[in-house]
């Protein structure tokens, strides 16, 4: 059994916070910038140049700068392995590292303690914790921070069987289209598909984590994200609302086992700040 300390959660999930909210993962950087180079509207251009400039502005600073004023919602993914003791509580832990990344980071602090009777915590959290345990004797900690604009736009909807795969490639672009420019396009669009009603949100935002450049590792649910992929960029919405090619930078599919009378769809959107880093302890 491996024994990993409470206090070394707690600093990693600080320097977590503050990577996530002040750097892009390099698929993303990437994924930007190629569709500035692709787009042919010269608005939407003259946009992603305005993103790519954001970019360069945050990275040229020695102290670290959000890249967006919205730091979100502390969304926090644990694989913790099934040999790993961690020696304190891990749950606080977690909590101690978002609020020291948050304040030390100087990041906006967004939580408020009850959905209606809105008291900011003025710390940011709790953290919003998934928990899985998995093989080994390594813990993998995520930090996603979730914006509202793009949080807001989420959709879940219970089709029925017969919907089939056409009803789903529907819903996902229905989704996307109704959101518009509020999510802040370019988009990465995380689709859940099965389980029930609240796995299949779960699965939609665990999406987001992928690589934009990693289909998922089954051919056919590969095929569908290509297809989503063209048919939300076909939308027209383009970077910021302004039109253009890009509308999404990557459509990723997960898809769960379900009831027979049962299917399950959701869409959980990114803004162009798809934001996450992780380490394993």
């Amino acid at each position: 059994m491996r024994e990993i300390a409470a206090q070394d959660v707690e600093q990693a999930v600080r320097d977590l916070c503050v990577r996530a909210c002040c750097r892009l993962p390099e698929d993303v950087r990437a994924g930007i910038y190629a569709a500035r180079e692709g787009e042919p509207w010269p608005v939407a251009r003259d946009v992603l140049g305005t993103i790519t400039r954001n970019i360069e502005v945050v990275e040229a600073d020695d102290v670290p700068v959000p890249l967006c004023q919205d730091t979100g919602m502390a969304c926090v993914f644990v694989e913790l392995g099934q040999e790993v003791h961690v020696r304190g509580d891990l749950g606080t832990a977690i909590d101690r590292g978002v609020r020291a990344g948050y304040a030390e980071g100087y990041l906006r602090k967004s939580m408020v303690r009850d959905p209606l009777r809105r008291e900011n915590t003025r710390d940011n959290t709790p953290a919003l914790v998934t928990y899985d345990v998995v093989p080994g004797d390594a813990l993998r900690i995520t930090v996603a921070p979730k914006g509202a604009g793009s949080e807001n736009m989420s959709r879940v909807r219970m089709l029925a069987p017969a919907a089939g795969i056409d009803g789903v490639r529907d819903f996902v672009v229905e989704a996307v289209r109704e959101a518009g420019p509020n999510p802040c396009p370019p988009v990465v669009v995380g689709v859940g598909i099965g389980a029930n009603f609240d796995h299949v949100a779960s699965l939609a935002k665990r999406a987001l984590l992928r690589d934009l450049d990693a289909p998922n590792p089954d051919p056919f649910y590969a095929e569908l994200e290509r297809e989503l992929l063209e048919r939300v960029n076909a939308l027209g919405i383009g970077p910021q609302g302004f039109g253009g090619r890009t509308t999404a930078l990557a459509v990723h599919v997960e898809a769960r086992p379900t009831h027979i009378a049962c299917l399950p769809v959701a869409v959980n959107i990114n803004c162009h700040v798809a934001r996450h880093a992780e380490v394993v302890l």
